[in-house]
C-alpha cells in the first residue's frame, strides 16, 4: 500500500493528525474490498500502532463507517459509508457516463482496460472491463490505489499536471524509490514524465510486476485539468514496439472521446 505523508496543511489545522490518520484507515479498509481486513495489517500499512489503530477504528465503527465481521474479526466499510458515497456519486461517479468508453478499449485491443481517478496523490481505479485475450494481468483492479507517477494511469495524470504540481509532488514522497525501486527516482521518473508529454500517453514497462505492462492517457475535465485516466495492462509480448503505437492511438482516441463528454455532460 501507498504510505502517506502528511503535509504543511495537515500538520497545521487543529485535530488534522487525528482525522489523517482516520481517513486513512478508511481508505486502506475501502481498498480491501468485500473481504475486509485484520487490524494487523491495517496497522502496518497505516504506519500505526495497534492500539491506536484499534482505537480508530472503534470510533469509525461507533459513527457506522466500518465494521467488523464477528467471525473473522476483519474490518470492512459500514453502511454510512455507503449512503454518503451514494450522495457524493452524483457529483463525482464517471462510472455510467465512462463504462461503454472503457469496454469498448477493452474489446478493441483484447487487453484489460480501465478508468482511474485522481485523489490527492494517489490514483483509485473505478471501473475494469477485460477483454478477449486469455492471458491477463491482475495489478490493477476496481478500488486499488497508486501514488502518481507508479502505474500508467497516474503517470498519466502526473505528467500533465503544471510543472509546480509536480515538483511539489516529489517532494513530499521521497519514500516512492525505497517501496518502488530506484526506477522511480525523481530523475527518472522526470525522464519518464517528459517521455509521456511527447508521446501523448504513458507507459510502465513492467515495473510494478515484472512481465506486467501497462499504457494509460490522461482524461481532463472542463478546465484541462487530468482528473481521470484510461488504461490498459496486459503481458509483456502483447506491448511489443510493432503493436504498441496503434495500441497507444487506439487509447487516445477513447480517453479523448471521454474527456468530450465529460465536458459535454457538466457543461
Amino acid at each position: 500500500m501507498f504510505h502517506y505523508v502528511d503535509t504543511p496543511l495537515r500538520s497545521g489545522v487543529p485535530g488534522a493528525q487525528t482525522v489523517a490518520r482516520a481517513a486513512r484507515l478508511l481508505r486502506l479498509v475501502t481498498a480491501a474490498g468485500g473481504d475486509g481486513a485484520p487490524l494487523q495489517r491495517l496497522a502496518h500499512d497505516a504506519e500505526l500502532s495497534r492500539s491506536t489503530t484499534h482505537r480508530l477504528l472503534s470510533a469509525l465503527r461507533a459513527e457506522g463507517l466500518v465494521d467488523q465481521d464477528e467471525a473473522s474479526s476483519r474490518w470492512m466499510p459500514g453502511p454510512e459509508l455507503f449512503l454518503m458515497g451514494s450522495v457524493a456519486a452524483a457529483r463525482y461517479d464517471l462510472t455510467d457516463v465512462a463504462r461503454d468508453i472503457v469496454r469498448s478499449l477493452a474489446v478493441k485491443t483484447e487487453e484489460s482496460a480501465f478508468l482511474s481517478a485522481r485523489r490527492g496523490d494517489e490514483t483509485v481505479c473505478l471501473v475494469r472491463e477485460d477483454g478477449a485475450f486469455p492471458i491477463r494481468s491482475f495489478v490493477l483492479s476496481e478500488g486499488v490505489r497508486f501514488p502518481l507517477g507508479v502505474a500508467s494511469a497516474g503517470l498519466a495524470i502526473l505528467a500533465f499536471l503544471p510543472d509546480d504540481d509536480v515538483d511539489a509532488y516529489l517532494a513530499r514522497h521521497p519514500e516512492l524509490v525505497d517501496r518502488f525501486g530506484t526506477r522511480h527516482a525523481p530523475a527518472a521518473l522526470r525522464t519518464r514524465l517528459a517521455d509521456t508529454r511527447d508521446r501523448g500517453y504513458a507507459v510502465n514497462p513492467g515495473l510494478i510486476v515484472e512481465g506486467s505492462w501497462g499504457l494509460g492517457a490522461a482524461v481532463f475535465d472542463r478546465a484541462g485539468r487530468p482528473e481521470w485516466a484510461l488504461s490498459l495492462t496486459g503481458v509483456e509480448f502483447r506491448f511489443s514496439p510493432d503493436r504498441l503505437p496503434a495500441l497507444g492511438r487506439t487509447l487516445l482516441a477513447h480517453a479523448h472521446q471521454l474527456s468530450s463528454r465529460i465536458a459535454a455532460a457538466r457543461a
